[in-house]
């Protein structure tokens, strides 16, 4: 059994809409904890500036990548939370 399969997993949901300037900050800093035992999902609402390209980098890095059309932020979380396995849910805003 690795270490990891201890540690509750913890699930984070980043909604995002036209947050190029601060979206690749924000999964870095996900990307970066040392807290291993985590699943990210990030929900676009189809954003017109350079989000999308951003995401493309690191689609292999991101558990679960949503992009399409939602309510607002509120939709959005919810979206991604329906996605979640996580013992522990969050959520982290990308601005």
């Amino acid at each position: 059994m690795a270490e990891n399969d201890c540690l509750p997993k913890v699930s984070i949901v980043t909604p995002s809409y036209n947050q190029g300037k601060f979206i690749e900050k924000t999964i870095a800093s996900v990307l970066s904890q040392r807290y291993l035992n985590i699943e990210y999902v990030v929900v676009d609402g189809l954003s017109t500036d350079e989000t999308g390209s951003i995401l493309e980098r690191y689609q292999e890095l991101i558990d679960t990548t949503i992009i399409e059309a939602d309510q607002g932020q509120t939709d959005a979380l919810n979206k991604g939370f329906k996605h979640c396995s996580g013992d522990i849910i969050a959520y982290l805003n990308s601005e």
